[in-house]
């Protein structure tokens, strides 16, 4: 029988396996009642996919509008309707003799406020469909521009005709579009080789667990490396709430507490841990958002 355990895995996620097959072969791993993951990562790209398990997954949409990082390999001169290896290439062109000061020149200048048009081999949907199955079809529909932020590009190797990067982002970029956007800034055209995610805020110093070394394991071994339920919530303060709020609290009800600059607050209580997310109003009521349905025993993993 699937046990309730409450956590989140870094899972290192291979190549070829999709981000559903990877939380369903780590529900089996972990004999899990409840998971899901925090933002798909294509079969092409590796990396670290956070998997939250029972009440961890009331918290999933925090990771969900992370900022991502991510190392990035790109084929400039050829080009494919994917912008990645999923299809053949369609073109080729000669490329120029850049010098490693022009490639770097070009990531330095790329425009960190981005607006990024969504390709066609994407899953988002138009009319109920999504827009791959029109690409498939030969059809093309127009779509908005999306406003990103790119926090960072680090040039990592030039080996024409390989350019290697990492990238800081916020969360919904496409980075087979931005390939193509960085290699049209060089004059040419490119389409993406590798991909690997290597952090979701606030993860990515923090271990990352392939199913290898997750399989090697005892299911006590497993449990060990999850963080704890509120992992994900260190970017909001702390507050911890008296006696004498607790039970009020923890039953939805508006509360009063001394006077608190307004805002997201994770919430904890003597002898008890974490309780949830709370908001902090005016005069300083204190509002549940999101809590916990059970009193979870929280192990010291992350900084107070």
């Amino acid at each position: 029988m699937p046990s309730d355990i409450h956590g989140i895995l870094l899972l290192d996620k291979p190549l070829g396996l999709s981000s559903a097959g990877a939380v369903a072969r780590v529900k089996r791993l972990f004999n899990a009642r409840k998971a899901g993951h925090t933002g798909s990562l294509d079969p092409l790209a590796s990396g670290l996919l956070p998997i939250c398990f029972g009440e961890a997954t009331k918290f999933g949409a925090q990771l969900l509008d992370a900022d991502k990082t991510y190392r990035v390999r790109i084929r400039l001169g050829e080009r494919t309707p994917s912008a990645d290896r999923e299809s053949e290439v369609i073109e080729r062109r000669d490329l120029p003799p850049y010098s490693l000061q022009q490639i770097e020149s070009a990531l330095n200048s790329f425009p960190r406020q981005y607006a990024q048009v969504p390709p066609m081999h994407s899953a988002l949907k138009q009319e109920g469909k999504p827009l791959y199955s029109y690409a498939r079809l030969g059809l093309t529909r127009e779509r908005a521009a999306r406003a990103l932020v790119i926090h960072d590009m680090r040039l990592l190797d030039w080996q024409a005709p390989d350019l290697s990067f990492d990238v800081c982002c916020t969360k919904g970029t496409y980075i087979r579009v931005l390939a193509e956007d960085l290699a049209a800034q060089l004059g040419t055209i490119a389409h993406l080789t590798e991909l690997k995610r290597l952090g979701v805020a606030p993860f990515g110093a923090e271990p990352q667990w392939p199913f290898e070394a997750l399989e090697s394991m005892s299911p006590t071994q497993r449990q060990d490396v999850l963080l704890s339920v509120d992992a994900a919530l260190t970017t909001w303060r702390r507050l911890d709430l008296s006696a004498g709020g607790v039970n009020a609290f923890r039953q939805g009800q508006t509360i009063s507490i001394p006077v608190e600059p307004p805002g997201t607050v994770r919430i904890y209580a003597a002898g008890l841990g974490f309780l949830g997310l709370g908001e902090i109003e005016a005069a300083g009521r204190l509002v549940p958002r999101r809590l916990i349905s059970s009193v979870l025993f929280q192990r010291p993993r992350i900084p107070a």
